[in-house]
């Protein structure tokens, strides 16, 4: 019995897999808003309380890097520890790893139902390939191949410097430059960073708020998804289709900067909860 969690800054993923019914559909599963739990191991007591079955082995990938068998969550307060787990919990075996590493280590085994192509290419056979997934933050990760099979690497890429692409999304860098310290890709291209860009088209006058979405999203803890939702809907306001388009180019810029860097002649998979979301504006 195999216990498998996805670890985000919002949300969790559990889910148990078994020999007997297969690796590809779990035995059972659940998610799980953050902010309701002080911890990890409160999330999971929760979960193994609903579901007693005996964990052989555990693997958790995490928002964040891990040194030493230890994680400390980005954009969420949580330290997790793989010997802590493993006598807490009476699992004989805990694994921890960066949740774009275990995303990575998926690639290979994606089947076509798994995918869709957004613009097909001619693959180079054991070439390297680059991973980049936008979701509550922005993770990066890359494969090589060794000569049997690929090897998946980490990065921490979403937080090297944001690089404008034209002279709107210069002016855009001006102004968080004077909001935060250090002006990343993850400060324009994620869940955190949409909010950003759509002050700035707003405070800038590019594009006007009516009135009734300043007043939605001023009682809205999480504005991201509604921004999203509404430049999906067939109504949407001009400022968040501004907003999705500048996050989308942005997306895309550097997804070919890290497919230049990481010379991804094997391809780029672009994960992550958002894009599966806007498949239209991709």
């Amino acid at each position: 019995m195999l216990l498998a969690g996805d670890i985000g800054g919002t949300k969790t993923n559990l889910a148990v897999f078994s020999s007997e019914t297969g690796w590809r559909k779990p035995f059972a599963e659940a998610i799980y808003t953050n902010v309701n739990y002080p911890d990890f191991e409160s999330l999971l007591h929760e979960f193994l309380a609903q579901h007693d079955f005996p964990i052989d082995r555990a693997s958790f990938g995490v928002a964040g890097p891990i040194v030493a068998g230890q994680a400390t969550i980005t954009n969420l307060p949580w330290m997790m520890d793989e010997q802590r787990l493993q006598t807490v919990f009476q699992i004989p075996s805990v694994r921890l790893l960066n949740d774009l590493d275990a995303i990575a280590h998926a690639v290979p085994h994606l089947e076509s139902q798994d995918l869709y192509t957004l613009n097909e290419g001619q693959a180079v056979s054991g070439g390297a390939i680059a991973v980049i997934a936008p979701g509550t933050g922005l993770g990066e990760a890359f494969l090589t191949w060794d000569g049997s099979h690929y090897q998946a690497h980490t990065s921490e890429g979403g937080h090297a410097d944001f690089a404008p692409a034209n002279t709107f999304q210069l002016e855009l860098l001006r102004y968080l430059m004077l909001r935060f310290p250090h002006v990343s890709f993850e400060r324009v291209c994620s869940g955190k960073g949409i909010p950003n860009i759509y002050d700035y088209l707003k405070d800038s006058g590019y594009a006007e708020e009516p009135q009734w979405l300043a007043e939605q999203l001023a009682t809205t803890l999480d504005r991201s998804p509604f921004i999203v939702n509404n430049a999906l809907d067939k109504n949407a306001c001009e400022i968040c289709v501004a907003t999705l388009n500048t996050f989308v180019s942005i997306l895309a810029s550097e997804a070919g900067n890290l497919a230049l860097k990481v010379l991804s002649t094997g391809g780029v998979y672009i994960g992550g909860g958002i894009p599966p979301r806007i498949l239209s504006y991709l």
